[in-house]
């Protein structure tokens, strides 16, 4: 594909979860040609039930619900292609010079770059149970499973003890285990849990029982115990998926995370991230949110008109033939498309006829 301008895509997101596909809704919708690599997994395709997403049931798992985006976005006029993004490269030194985005096998040369490769969630060793079957990465996604239920949680640091006091809003029955490492938690965090009723155990986890649903019912420790629990969170970090930003040498927070605007715009013009990626609560919502931003935010940047007072000194006025200046595959699409309002009047017409 080659736009108008002579790139092959306007936009190309790098990365398929919510927050890159959400992008890529807006921006094809809006009319950017747009080019989605998408490496495969990710956290929301590790969810067996969806929480926390309006108008989306329990029943809906994290796969169902990115192949559902994946074959919207393609029907809007986006391609989606599996592959691992190595390099994004700038073009030149201006912004609208655009970026070469390769896979190793492949390259595309783009006006705008969207990050949207999230982070992966640090593994405590085995035993294990599986996870979203007792074991659970997301407070705000999963507390609400385990009101009034015997919960772990997982860790040595601040983060493990203030996890295991937050739980005591939903549960009187919390364990922090420490797996027989030392804890590293402050003093004051000390303090705080010497006045919360949470049983600290240091014992390591020497066995898993499961029911005969897959659900965790209980942990065997090293002492003889053997404490009963429907789930509970591990918490021992995560490592963002940055080879990208180190190479762009994109500007981060203290965390780690991509520093952005309100846009989703990063430190480097016409680099946008959105998602895991960058500040804020790791939740789908939030993700879908911030990739509309950066969508429309792109949108904005790249429509040719109107034309400025600037612009149109320039190059004269808008012309018949310069309209629409949507490409003509993407327009294409949106004329045969289900929600085109040619095709619903088309459709009206007919049930008219019947």
């Amino acid at each position: 594909m080659h736009t108008e301008n002579g790139f092959d895509y306007d936009v190309a997101v790098v990365g398929g979860g919510p927050a890159g596909l959400t992008s890529a809704l807006y921006t094809t919708r809006l009319g950017l040609d747009t080019i989605v690599i998408d490496r495969g997994g990710g956290r929301a395709a590790m969810m067996r039930e969806t929480h926390n997403v309006i108008g989306i049931g329990e029943e809906i798992s994290g796969n169902e619900l990115l192949q559902t985006a994946r074959e919207q976005i393609q029907g809007y006029g986006a391609e989606y292609q599996r592959g691992l993004v190595e390099d994004v490269t700038p073009l030149g030194d201006d912004v609208d010079d655009g970026y070469r985005v390769s896979t190793g096998e492949e390259s595309y040369d783009v006006c705008r770059v969207v990050l949207a490769m999230g982070f992966t969630d640090n593994r405590p060793e085995p035993p294990l149970p599986p996870t979203g079957r007792g074991l659970h990465y997301c407070l705000h996604c999963d507390a609400y499973m385990f009101v009034d239920n015997p919960v772990y949680v997982m860790g040595t640091g601040d983060a493990a003890a203030y996890v295991a006091m937050i739980m005591l809003n939903y549960t009187d029955d919390v364990d922090l285990l420490t797996r027989g490492e030392e804890p590293e938690w402050s003093d004051d965090t000390a303090t705080m849990l010497e006045h919360h009723p949470v049983d600290v155990v240091t014992a390591e986890i020497t066995g898993m029982n499961k029911g005969e649903n897959g659900w965790l019912e209980s942990f065997e420790f090293d002492d003889g115990q053997v404490r009963a629990y429907s789930g509970g969170f591990p918490m021992y970090g995560s490592d963002y998926h940055d080879d990208i930003v180190d190479s762009l040498d994109l500007e981060r927070t203290d965390d780690g995370a991509v520093a952005v605007d309100e846009h989703g715009q990063t430190s480097v013009a016409g680099v946008y991230a959105v998602g895991d990626l960058t500040p804020g609560h790791n939740q789908i919502p939030v993700a879908m949110g911030e990739g509309a931003n950066a969508g429309i935010a792109i949108h904005k940047e790249l429509r040719a008109f109107p034309r400025s007072l600037e612009e149109i000194e320039a190059q004269g006025s808008v012309t018949d033939a310069d309209v629409p200046s949507i490409s003509s595959t993407l327009a294409s699409t949106a004329v045969d498309h289900e929600s085109n309002a040619g095709a619903s009047d088309d459709r009206s017409k007919t049930a008219a006829d019947d």
